[in-house]
């Protein structure tokens, strides 16, 4: 028998040899002693492989975990595979007219039922054992390729038009269909090889639907809190329910509106959607007769600036008269600016605010006298007075943005009934499919990349690499207050992707393929591909967007 060509794979430096056709998962075996974590994928050379594939050249491999974004959206996603099984087989197929993950709430994924059977906690427990059954027998989770015609035939013969209709805009002849012990999916993204990776999950009944529990990318091996929100839950649900109205749940939803020139009469409808909710926001306000700072909130990329002016206007219309101030120009200088364990500034913290100033400052306000408000220069890194005198007078009110604006002890010295807080989010519940969802962070994260590209000359590259601080910054600084807000404010828009998808596109391209930040850029590039592109042209210059793409009549 011809021996088998040895290969040389290079792991944390060291040189391995292993023969030709070795599959990834035997290698992953020899290191996963060194990892308290599963190895769920290897990265070569900046490609991502399942651990089916098999070796065939000369390599530098890296194991990756749940600890690492791949990972831990490859265990999600494998989680959801092994529940859609386990729920068919309790539940019965015939019996299950539609499954659908809508949207993650506080280490879960929400999931709504339709079908022949009762919904309880009882269903719920022997779904659960059943996924528990399979993950115990290891059942393999196979991957083949078919034709597109074959997968949209596959999927409407077995009861998930959703996919049928998403993959008829594919232009790709062949399609990857996964298998799990009959059961077939499609998933966008990499799998587990099979359901023993998938340990740490649980079911619960929860509102009108259930949550599967799953780990965290911080601590893969046990289940994360479950603490959802209500009030961002309820933001998720009108959202979806909007959606619904509009016909444009899902990605083909869209698709469909955009191919049959419909997209201008949806974007108008989406916009008129939102100017009414700005509108109510305002009207609430006015009503509350004791309120003088509307204090604005959320996460990188949300609008919060577009969304200021656009309140701004409604409560001017409401017969208020607005004052925008930006938390931003009360930073310390530079110089007394705290640094993280980096050794870098941290001006993310709310101890690089100077908290006594902004307070003395607004409690003079209130109080009728007038105050110089500062102006932050970040090019010196010092607050600077150029003579802006400011006095609140009856029916005045300010609407202050800023990070720090939900935390009240950034407000400390501010009787509660003079403040309305709003906290404004992207909390997108358009999904790929019924089984593909498309997390929040990415609408955001494209938003940003063609903002920071357009204002500030930074690459795709560039963003992506500082995005994780972004997001433990929010993590810190903006969930936990999120529900102090008096109103929670979704800014997502239904048509933003496919807007975006021509801006953003050409950026990703840009990043280079030997960087740390190409598996990030490649996975956008797939998400993007699922889209139709529509225009800039019929995007009001009042639009969120706008703050994103330009050309809009607000200076942001």
């Amino acid at each position: 028998m011809e021996e088998k060509k040895m290969l040389k794979v290079t792991v944390d430096g060291k040189a391995y040899s292993y023969p030709y056709g070795t599959p990834y998962r035997a290698i992953a075996a020899d290191f996963q002693d060194q990892s308290p974590w599963d190895i769920l994928l290897v990265n070569r050379e900046g490609k991502l492989c399942e651990l089916h594939k098999v070796l065939d050249r000369d390599c530098t491999l890296k194991m990756v975990t749940a600890r690492e974004k791949p990972g831990i959206q490859t265990y999600e996603r494998s989680a959801v595979f092994l529940m859609l099984k386990a729920f068919y087989d309790v539940a019965g197929r015939e019996n299950v007219e539609r499954l659908s993950v809508e949207y993650s709430l506080s280490s879960a994924l929400f999931i709504l039922a339709k079908g022949s059977f009762t919904l309880d906690q009882d269903l719920l427990d022997r779904v659960e054992a059943r996924m528990r059954e399979l993950s115990a027998a290891a059942v393999p989770i196979e991957k083949r390729s078919i034709s597109t015609d074959d997968a949209v035939e596959l999927f409407r013969q077995n009861r998930m038009p959703h996919k049928a209709h998403l993959l008829s805009f594919r232009i790709n002849s062949h399609v990857n269909v996964y298998s799990l012990d009959g059961f077939v999916d499609y998933f966008y993204g990499y799998m587990a090889p099979d359901t023993s990776y998938v340990k740490c999950f649980g079911l619960e009944l929860f509102e009108n639907g259930f949550v599967l529990r799953l780990p965290t990318q911080a601590d893969p091996n046990q289940l994360g809190e479950f603490r959802p929100s209500q009030k961002v839950f309820r933001a998720l649900y009108e959202s979806s329910q909007r959606s619904q109205a509009l016909n444009a749940s899902n990605v083909a939803e869209l698709n469909t509106t955009i191919s049959q020139g419909r997209a201008t009469p949806l974007i108008l409808a989406h916009e008129a959607m939102m100017e009414k909710k700005i509108g109510d926001i305002a009207a609430e306000i006015a009503a509350r007769k004791g309120v003088r700072f509307v204090m604005v909130a959320g996460p990188s990329s949300s609008g919060k600036t577009t969304f200021s002016h656009r309140l701004s206007t409604q409560l001017w219309a409401c017969g208020l008269r607005p004052h925008a101030i930006a938390t931003d120009n009360y930073f310390k200088n530079r110089a007394d600016t705290p640094r993280d364990e980096n050794g870098q500034y941290d001006f993310e913290g709310l101890d690089a605010m100077d908290v006594a100033q902004f307070n003395e400052d607004m409690v003079r306000l209130l109080n009728g006298e007038t105050v110089e408000i500062p102006t932050y220069n970040f090019k010196k890194g010092v607050r600077e007075y150029n003579g802006n005198f400011l006095a609140l007078g009856e029916g005045d009110v300010l609407v202050i943005e800023g990070i720090h604006c939900l935390n009240d002890q950034f407000t400390s010295s501010l009787p509660k009934q003079s403040k309305y807080k709003i906290y404004i989010s992207c909390l997108t519940t358009l999904n790929v499919d019924d089984h593909n969802r498309i997390p929040t962070t990415d609408a955001r994260l494209l938003r940003r990349i063609e903002r920071d590209a357009r204002t500030r000359g930074h690459s795709a590259q560039a963003t992506i690499r500082m995005w994780p601080s972004v997001r433990r910054g929010e993590e810190n600084n903006i969930f936990p207050f999120q529900d102090s807000a008096d109103m929670i404010f979704n800014s997502s828009l239904i048509y933003e992707t496919a807007l975006l998808k021509p801006y953003v596109q050409p950026l990703l391209f840009g990043v280079p393929r030997d960087s740390e930040e190409y598996i990030e850029a490649k996975r956008l590039l797939k998400f993007l591909n699922y889209f139709l592109p529509i225009p800039a042209d019929d995007i009001p210059k009042t639009s969120l967007m706008r703050e994103f793409i330009g050309g809009g009549c607000y200076h942001v």
